[in-house]
Protein backbone atom coordinates (compact mmCIF):
# COMPACT_ATOMS: atom_id res chain seq x y z
CA UNK A 1 0.00 0.00 0.00
CA UNK A 2 1.46 3.35 -1.08
CA UNK A 3 0.39 5.17 2.10
CA UNK A 4 2.32 2.72 4.28
CA UNK A 5 5.42 3.11 2.10
CA UNK A 6 5.09 6.89 2.39
CA UNK A 7 4.83 6.72 6.18
CA UNK A 8 7.94 4.56 6.51
CA UNK A 9 9.89 6.74 4.06
CA UNK A 10 8.91 9.99 5.82
CA UNK A 11 9.72 8.64 9.28
CA UNK A 12 13.09 7.38 8.06
CA UNK A 13 13.90 10.81 6.61
CA UNK A 14 12.74 12.52 9.79
CA UNK A 15 15.06 10.40 11.89
CA UNK A 16 17.92 11.41 9.58
CA UNK A 17 17.06 15.04 10.23
CA UNK A 18 17.00 14.41 13.99
CA UNK A 19 20.46 12.83 13.78
CA UNK A 20 21.68 16.00 12.07
CA UNK A 21 20.12 18.24 14.72
CA UNK A 22 21.46 16.39 17.76
CA UNK A 23 24.89 15.82 16.15
CA UNK A 24 25.31 19.54 15.49
CA UNK A 25 24.04 20.51 18.92
CA UNK A 26 26.43 18.01 20.46
CA UNK A 27 29.42 19.54 18.65
CA UNK A 28 28.57 22.98 20.04
CA UNK A 29 27.73 21.59 23.50
CA UNK A 30 31.13 19.92 23.78
CA UNK A 31 32.61 23.42 23.71
CA UNK A 32 29.95 25.63 25.34
CA UNK A 33 27.62 23.44 27.44
CA UNK A 34 29.58 20.45 28.66
CA UNK A 35 26.84 19.52 31.13
CA UNK A 36 24.43 18.88 28.21
CA UNK A 37 26.75 16.43 26.44
CA UNK A 38 25.50 13.21 28.14
CA UNK A 39 21.83 14.09 27.53
CA UNK A 40 22.42 15.03 23.89
CA UNK A 41 24.47 11.86 23.35
CA UNK A 42 21.61 9.76 24.72
CA UNK A 43 19.04 11.51 22.51
CA UNK A 44 21.32 11.11 19.49
CA UNK A 45 21.67 7.40 20.23
CA UNK A 46 17.86 7.08 20.29
CA UNK A 47 17.56 8.82 16.93
CA UNK A 48 20.22 6.58 15.39
CA UNK A 49 18.32 3.53 16.65
CA UNK A 50 15.08 4.91 15.19
CA UNK A 51 16.79 5.56 11.86
CA UNK A 52 18.09 1.97 11.81
CA UNK A 53 14.59 0.65 12.59
CA UNK A 54 13.07 2.43 9.60
CA UNK A 55 16.07 1.68 7.40
CA UNK A 56 15.64 -2.05 8.04
CA UNK A 57 11.93 -1.76 7.25
CA UNK A 58 12.60 0.14 4.03
CA UNK A 59 15.22 -2.38 2.92
CA UNK A 60 13.23 -5.49 3.84
CA UNK A 61 10.27 -4.21 1.84
CA UNK A 62 12.39 -2.82 -0.99
CA UNK A 63 10.96 0.66 -0.49
CA UNK A 64 13.09 3.47 -1.86
CA UNK A 65 14.50 6.10 0.46
CA UNK A 66 13.17 9.65 0.37
CA UNK A 67 14.88 11.62 -2.39
CA UNK A 68 15.26 14.48 0.11
CA UNK A 69 17.32 12.48 2.62
CA UNK A 70 20.39 14.66 2.09
CA UNK A 71 18.27 17.76 2.53
CA UNK A 72 17.01 16.42 5.86
CA UNK A 73 20.58 15.77 7.01
CA UNK A 74 21.76 19.23 5.94
CA UNK A 75 18.69 21.02 7.32
CA UNK A 76 19.00 19.19 10.61
CA UNK A 77 22.66 20.15 10.92
CA UNK A 78 21.90 23.80 10.18
CA UNK A 79 18.99 23.88 12.65
CA UNK A 80 21.02 22.11 15.33
CA UNK A 81 23.97 24.47 14.91
CA UNK A 82 21.87 27.63 14.93
CA UNK A 83 19.82 26.67 17.97
CA UNK A 84 22.91 25.57 19.90
CA UNK A 85 24.65 28.84 19.13
CA UNK A 86 21.57 30.72 20.39
CA UNK A 87 22.02 29.09 23.79
CA UNK A 88 21.12 26.09 25.88
CA UNK A 89 17.52 27.28 26.21
CA UNK A 90 17.20 27.39 22.42
CA UNK A 91 18.36 23.76 22.29
CA UNK A 92 15.52 22.77 24.61
CA UNK A 93 12.94 24.92 22.84
CA UNK A 94 14.01 23.32 19.53
CA UNK A 95 13.70 19.84 21.05
CA UNK A 96 10.27 20.57 22.49
CA UNK A 97 9.03 22.04 19.22
CA UNK A 98 10.27 19.24 16.99
CA UNK A 99 9.10 16.44 19.24
CA UNK A 100 5.69 18.05 19.78
CA UNK A 101 5.24 18.23 16.01
CA UNK A 102 6.57 14.72 15.42
CA UNK A 103 4.38 13.20 18.12
CA UNK A 104 1.29 14.79 16.59
CA UNK A 105 2.31 13.23 13.27
CA UNK A 106 2.97 9.82 14.89
CA UNK A 107 -0.47 9.74 16.51
CA UNK A 108 -2.17 9.85 13.11
CA UNK A 109 0.21 7.22 11.77
CA UNK A 110 -0.45 4.87 14.67
CA UNK A 111 -4.21 5.04 14.16
CA UNK A 112 -3.81 4.33 10.45
CA UNK A 113 -1.16 1.61 10.78
CA UNK A 114 -3.02 -0.19 13.55
CA UNK A 115 -5.72 -0.94 10.98
CA UNK A 116 -3.44 -1.70 8.01
CA UNK A 117 0.06 -2.93 8.90
CA UNK A 118 1.11 -4.57 12.18
CA UNK A 119 4.85 -4.51 11.46
CA UNK A 120 4.94 -0.81 10.52
CA UNK A 121 2.68 -0.05 13.50
CA UNK A 122 5.17 -1.79 15.82
CA UNK A 123 8.06 0.18 14.30
CA UNK A 124 6.34 3.53 14.82
CA UNK A 125 5.17 2.56 18.30
CA UNK A 126 8.74 1.51 19.21
CA UNK A 127 10.01 5.09 18.82
CA UNK A 128 7.11 6.91 20.46
CA UNK A 129 8.28 6.68 24.08
CA UNK A 130 11.75 8.02 23.21
CA UNK A 131 10.20 10.95 21.35
CA UNK A 132 7.92 11.64 24.33
CA UNK A 133 10.94 11.57 26.62
CA UNK A 134 12.78 14.04 24.37
CA UNK A 135 9.76 16.35 24.31
CA UNK A 136 9.55 16.26 28.09
CA UNK A 137 13.26 17.05 28.36
CA UNK A 138 12.67 20.06 26.12
CA UNK A 139 9.62 21.17 28.08
CA UNK A 140 11.17 20.79 31.51
CA UNK A 141 14.52 22.38 30.63
CA UNK A 142 13.39 25.07 28.19
CA UNK A 143 12.14 28.30 29.63
CA UNK A 144 9.04 29.95 28.22
CA UNK A 145 9.66 33.52 27.19
CA UNK A 146 8.69 35.97 24.52
CA UNK A 147 12.17 35.62 23.04
CA UNK A 148 11.85 31.87 22.49
CA UNK A 149 8.28 31.71 21.13
CA UNK A 150 9.51 32.63 17.62
CA UNK A 151 12.07 29.80 17.77
CA UNK A 152 9.37 27.31 18.76
CA UNK A 153 7.10 28.54 15.96
CA UNK A 154 9.84 28.58 13.32
CA UNK A 155 11.08 25.10 14.23
CA UNK A 156 7.53 23.77 14.29
CA UNK A 157 6.71 25.19 10.85
CA UNK A 158 10.03 24.00 9.43
CA UNK A 159 9.35 20.50 10.72
CA UNK A 160 5.83 20.50 9.28
CA UNK A 161 7.19 21.70 5.93
CA UNK A 162 9.91 19.02 5.93
CA UNK A 163 7.33 16.32 6.66
CA UNK A 164 5.09 17.59 3.86
CA UNK A 165 8.00 17.85 1.43
CA UNK A 166 9.09 14.31 2.24
CA UNK A 167 5.67 13.02 1.23
CA UNK A 168 6.33 14.50 -2.22
CA UNK A 169 9.92 13.30 -2.62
Amino acid sequence: MKEIERIIRVDHAGERGAIGIYSAQLIVARVLYKDLVPVLEAMLLHEREHYATFNRLLNSRRIRHCYGLGLWAFGGAVLGTLTALLGRNAIWVCTNSIETTVLHHLEWQLVFLNKHDAEAYAAVLSIKSDEEEHREMGRSNGKESFLYKPIFWLVQRSTEFAIWLSTKL
